[in-house]
């Protein structure tokens, strides 16, 4: 599966918004890259609704082809479609393994799966878009508890989030229920993805 390689820092710069969750990219350059970069054009409807998806896309770190096939998921669940997206994408063991504090970033905990660190439920799964359960277990194998991204990765300040636990001495955290749309990504507004769809 291809992934995006290039300056995750200008694209939170194009999109006035911070794909990291960090605020880090657009403390000192608050406007958008490039030459003519500090002038503001007023976005179209369509405009509005394609920033949108792409700072989900890129929040979540994941191609077009994979992003639709997971709105369509999505579309079959009862319940809001937008809404049920997002949980989708939240539901992913590589953000999991990142909301856990496992990695400092989602490529990081991508990293983490692809290269068979990460257990769930005992098994070693190697798929990033795995999608968890509540109530399942995700682990370091025991080679991979003293790895230094992990290290570095645990004792970074770092704001966990309700709906996982996490026991850091037995570095075992649990997905211990779906989200509430309030936790996370406040300032999505899932809306605008339907209607980019939807169109």
């Amino acid at each position: 599966m291809s992934r995006f390689t290039g300056s995750t820092w200008k694209v939170s710069r194009r999109l006035g918004y911070s794909v990291s969750e960090t605020g880090k990219e657009l403390q000192r350059r608050p406007f958008p890259p490039g030459q003519h970069g500090k002038r503001r054009i007023k976005q179209s409807d369509y405009g509005l609704q394609l920033a949108e998806k792409q700072k989900v896309r890129f929040t979540y770190g994941i191609r077009e082809k994979q992003f639709l096939k997971t709105f369509n998921e999505a579309a079959k669940i009862q319940g809001v479609h937008g809404e049920n997206f997002l949980i989708l994408l939240e539901s992913r063991l590589d953000n999991i393994v990142y909301r856990l504090g496992l990695a400092r970033t989602r490529a990081q905990a991508r990293q983490l799966v692809n290269h068979g660190h990460i257990l769930v439920d005992g098994k070693k799964v190697d798929i990033p878009s795995y999608r968890l359960n509540p109530g399942q277990e995700i682990s370091l194998r025991e080679k991979s508890k003293d790895l230094a991204i992990v290290k570095e990765a645990l004792e970074a300040q770092f704001n966990k989030v309700d709906y996982v636990s996490f026991n850091p001495e037995t570095k075992v955290g649990t997905f211990a229920r779906l989200p509430e749309r309030n936790e996370f990504l406040p300032e999505i507004n899932e809306q605008l993805i339907v209607e980019f769809y939807n169109r």
